[in-house]
């Protein structure tokens, strides 16, 4: 069974659990702001990729009422509750490797929290794909856990679960951002702990300059 099947099936097993564990994404309002400051159009079409309950979809309406979203998961049960706590999105189930399959363009893209489940290789190539269907000007906001690629593996949960999990560095992909004509906005981290361990949380919001 590939790491990807595995993590869609933990994902649906503790999809309730997650939801009463992230639903506050108040460590995130900071950067969510500026993102939602930095989308112009009163309307705009945007795309979340591994939206799980729905959390920052819930955040960014309130903000932004008038925004199209279209949040995307690839575990239905997280999108079951995605659907319930934002009444007004639309939603699709969708690996956020294949954007490239959607025939539409977005004013801004986001990825608060697929990128652990992206290999290297993987979060580049979605940064690129990112870059061709974003409009001129479109915003993209970017959030994974920042630790030596290296260490990527298997992590065991406090349920005995075992998940995959890629650590991404801010130079490759601040690297991808720039090749693919984006202009970093804002960089930022947030910093929490966890059982002892320190979580750096790097968040980048970047600006597609291809006219």
């Amino acid at each position: 069974m590939s790491n990807t099947k595995k993590t869609v099936l933990l994902f649906d097993k503790y999809a309730n659990i997650y939801q009463e564990k992230f639903m506050d994404v108040s460590l995130y309002h900071k950067s969510l702001d500026i993102l939602c400051n930095n989308i112009i159009n009163e309307n705009a079409k945007v795309l979340e990729l591994a939206c799980g309950p729905g959390n920052l979809t819930n955040y960014i309406l309130q903000k932004r009422p008038n925004i199209n979203i279209l949040a995307t998961d690839l575990a239905p049960n997280m999108l079951d509750l995605a659907k319930k706590n934002n009444p007004s999105a639309h939603f699709q189930l969708l690996d956020c490797k294949n954007i490239s399959q959607l025939n539409t363009n977005f004013d801004a893209i986001i990825c608060g929290f697929g990128f652990p489940y992206l290999s290297k290789k993987e979060a580049i190539q979605f940064i690129k794909d990112s870059s061709l269907i974003l409009n001129p000007n479109g915003i993209l906001y970017l959030s994974t856990i920042e630790d030596d690629n290296k260490k990527s593996g298997y992590r065991k949960g406090s349920n005995g679960d075992e998940m995959y999990m890629n650590f991404h560095e801010a130079s490759y992909i601040e690297k991808a951002l720039k090749l693919n004509n984006f202009e970093i906005l804002e960089l930022d981290r947030v910093v929490t702990q966890n059982k002892n361990q320190t979580i750096t949380d790097l968040i980048i919001i970047a600006q597609n300059k291809v006219t």
